[in-house]
This record gives C-alpha cells, sequence and structure tokens, in this order.
C-alpha cells in the first residue's frame, strides 16, 4: 500500500516542465516566464498631460481667479498621438488632450473645468469640439485657478525607467502582465505553454448531460468536474465522451488522443471489480525497452481515493494518471496528485494547493479509519480560522462536495477528531 506522500512524489519525479517556446501575446496568457524582462523604453516615453485641459506657463497663471481669470491665447491643438507642437510662450496656453505630449515651453496642464473652456462665460464642464471655431483651437482662455510646475503631467519614466526590471522568470501571465508587456513593446515572449489535458471518463453506465436517462445509467459528471479542474488548473483541457467498459475501445480512445495530449487523466475503471477496464485496458501497454513506461495500479492509504494509477503512454511516453470513477474520489485525488502534475508541467516550483491550520467545527467528534489518510469536504472561514465539515464521508457525496472550498485532513495515525481540535486544511479556492 502506497502513502499519499509517496504516490505523489513518484508522480512529481517523473513530470518535467514543458520545453519554453515563443508566443505572440495573444497566446500568452496563462503561460509561465522563462525569462526576465527588462523596460527597453521608458514607461511613459514622454512627458504628458493626465487631464483634458490647457498646457500653460505656471507664471502666466499665477495669482488668478473667478474674479481675476488669466487670460491667455491659445495657439493650436494638442492630441493624443501627434507630435510637432508649437511652443508655448509667455500669455499663450495650447488645448491638450489626456495622454497627449506636454508642448515646449509649458510647464503644468490646467484641467478644462477650471477655465472658461474658451467660451467667454462660466466655468467650463468639457472640451469644445476641435472643429468649433474660434472657440475651439483658437481665440483666448480664462484660467481661474493658478497651478503649480508639473501639475497634472505625467513624467517620462513615472511608471518604469529603461533598463528597469518589469517581469522575473517564473511570473504566471496574466491581463496586467500582458498589459505591461504591450506597453514596452514586445510582441513576442518566451514562456513554458500551457499544458494540454485530456480527460477521459469510463464507464458502460455514463449517459452525457441532456440526454435521456436509462435503467441503471447516470450521468457523467466525472468528466466536466476534471475538465473544469484542469483548466482551472492552468491548462488547455479537451474532454473526451465517456468510453464504455471495453478494453479494446478504451485503449483506441486514449491512443487517437495522444496526439493532443500532454497528460491524460482518466476516471473509473481502477479498482478490483470484473468491468474495470482501465486496469484490463493499461495494464500491459509499457515497453519492455524502456524503464518506467506502462502505467502501474496502486493502492493508497486514503480515503476517498484509495485506488490509483500512474504511468505513460505511448512513442512519446506521455503521462497518464488514472482515478476512480466515484465523484468526490475523483475530484480529490484531481486535486492532490492531477493538479500538481500540470502545475509541474508549467514550470511553476509552488504546485500544489495551499494548506491552513484551522480550529474543527463541529458537533461530535469525526471519525476516520486507522492507517488512513482522509480527506473530508469542509467550510473554510478564513477570518474566524475554522473548518466546518459538509456532508458525509461518502465518495459520491457530490452535492456536499460543491458546497466545500477546503478538505479536512485527518492523518493516518489518527482514528478520532474532537470539537475544537486545530486541524490541518487543504483550501481549494
Amino acid at each position: 500500500m502506497w502513502s499519499v506522500d509517496d504516490h505523489l512524489e513518484d508522480i512529481l519525479g517523473a513530470i518535467h516542465p514543458l520545453d519554453p517556446i515563443d508566443l505572440p501575446l495573444s497566446d500568452a496568457q496563462g503561460c509561465v516566464l522563462v525569462e526576465d524582462v527588462t523596460v527597453p523604453v521608458a514607461l511613459p516615453p514622454f512627458d504628458n498631460s493626465s487631464m483634458d485641459g490647457y498646457a500653460v506657463r505656471v507664471a502666466d497663471v499665477a495669482g488668478s481667479s473667478e474674479d481675476f481669470p488669466a487670460v491667455l491665447t491659445v495657439i493650436g491643438d494638442v492630441a493624443a498621438g501627434s507630435g510637432g507642437a508649437r511652443t508655448v510662450g509667455p500669455g499663450q496656453a495650447a488645448r491638450i488632450m489626456t495622454g497627449a505630449p506636454l508642448p515646449p515651453g509649458a510647464e503644468a496642464v490646467v484641467p478644462v473645468e477650471w477655465t472658461d473652456g474658451g467660451t467667454g462665460g462660466g466655468a467650463a464642464t468639457a472640451m469644445r469640439p476641435a472643429g468649433v471655431a474660434p472657440e475651439g483651437a483658437a481665440g483666448e482662455v480664462r484660467v481661474h485657478r493658478p497651478v503649480e510646475s508639473r501639475t497634472h503631467v505625467r513624467g517620462r519614466g513615472s511608471d518604469v525607467q529603461a533598463g528597469e526590471l518589469a517581469l522575473t522568470e517564473g511570473t504566471v501571465l496574466g491581463p496586467p502582465q500582458i498589459g505591461l508587456l504591450a506597453a514596452i513593446g514586445r510582441a513576442t515572449v518566451r514562456v513554458r505553454p500551457r499544458p494540454r489535458v485530456v480527460v477521459l471518463s469510463t464507464g458502460s453506465e455514463l449517459v452525457q448531460p441532456g440526454e435521456e436517462l436509462g435503467e441503471g445509467q447516470i450521468y457523467d459528471s466525472n468528466s466536466f468536474a476534471l475538465t473544469a479542474a484542469a483548466r482551472d488548473a492552468g491548462a488547455i483541457a479537451y474532454r473526451v465522451g465517456a468510453v464504455t467498459d471495453d478494453a479494446d475501445e478504451l485503449r483506441a480512445a486514449i491512443e487517437d488522443q495522444l496526439i493532443r495530449a500532454d497528460l491524460i487523466v482518466t476516471t473509473g475503471g481502477v479498482s478490483v471489480g470484473a468491468y474495470d477496464v482501465v486496469k484490463e485496458a493499461l495494464s500491459s501497454v509499457g515497453d519492455e525497452d524502456e524503464p518506467g513506461s506502462g502505467v502501474d495500479f496502486r493502492t493508497l492509504a486514503m480515503q476517498p481515493g484509495k485506488p490509483q494509477g500512474f504511468g505513460s503512454i505511448g512513442p512519446d511516453h506521455t503521462p497518464l494518471l488514472a482515478l476512480p470513477g466515484n465523484p468526490v474520489s475523483s475530484y480529490v485525488s484531481f486535486e492532490l496528485f492531477v493538479r500538481p502534475a500540470i502545475r509541474t508541467l508549467m514550470g511553476l516550483t509552488d504546485a500544489r494547493r495551499p494548506e491552513a491550520r484551522a480550529e474543527l467545527r463541529t458537533d461530535k467528534a469525526l471519525t476516520s479509519p486507522e492507517g488512513k489518510r482522509q480527506f473530508l469536504r469542509g467550510v473554510y472561514d478564513a477570518e474566524k480560522g475554522t473548518v466546518t465539515p459538509v456532508g458525509g464521508s461518502g465518495s459520491h457525496l457530490i452535492a456536499a462536495l460543491a458546497q466545500a472550498n477546503a478538505l479536512i485532513v485527518v492523518p493516518e495515525d489518527t482514528t478520532s477528531v474532537e470539537p475544537g481540535t486545530e486541524t490541518e486544511v487543504v483550501l481549494l479556492g
């Protein structure tokens, strides 16, 4: 009988990060960087306005107020993306839009709301369209407040300077990181690709959701849950419809999927029943000339999830994890073994779910079989530091699993856990 830790160690010892590739930014989301990225140009690359308003010289608006506004000559517009703006001289101003470069001679930006907007009336609420003359890009503007130097100006390099480290190796690229890479001009980036994971469930009793159930049939929930879990872990996941209890059909189905798989996950058919087809189909697929190839079926000292299989299959020795078929068993097994495998393929060193210590909140003691590590579903309250069991220990109780955000861990040498005991929990969310 294998321990949980030994089984996981065996899996992670055989799985290695995928080789790096260069990907365009649009395809790199969720991937892990394999290089440090430095900033080639400062951000922003030039002084620019943070407001819609008027670029001015500080001395020209000193002491201005609503009763005694500074009257400046408007020399033109400076729009975002424009270049070659005229120099702002004494007594002059340039209309400037958010993001536009600060024109030569200007020292600060006065928001349009602090002016009459060039209309000759009261305080403006917005810029007049550029095509409106003479109140638009020409004429005069009355400024009602003074400003200090650099007011409402985003300085060149105020975000990051050229040569600074933007992102470090090992960073998972999410939307903000993709945005930063685009902002510094990177069109491609070197990453480890997201692993391709194929999920396949077995069982002649399985029917796809939406179809009518016949006598003795149930809906295939495992493949949907585990495909979603694989995506949540960072993989590109493919779900294969349930395969009947036929060894030849299962082998053929797996062989068909090898071309698009970095990891294969099966669920069901790994116990000791007469129709446990996964064991029958995969027990003898190893290559005698390749050490470590083939799939080894094991009994683990855990509950739920005692029967497990792990090995490799196909010409590229694609890793395969065979999980039990009961819904809770398969999901707990995924979190403990498959998720770390996916994260390892991605190149992440912290592959496991985070853990915490929590006070057990329950009306009566929890019991656990001696010699087995039990994983019970629970609701963890981080603020209170407590965990409350939901549902029982049955491996078919998927409704309770849907309420849980943690697994309560009962060690192998513990047969009873009293209320109020500090316990280990694996955080699922």
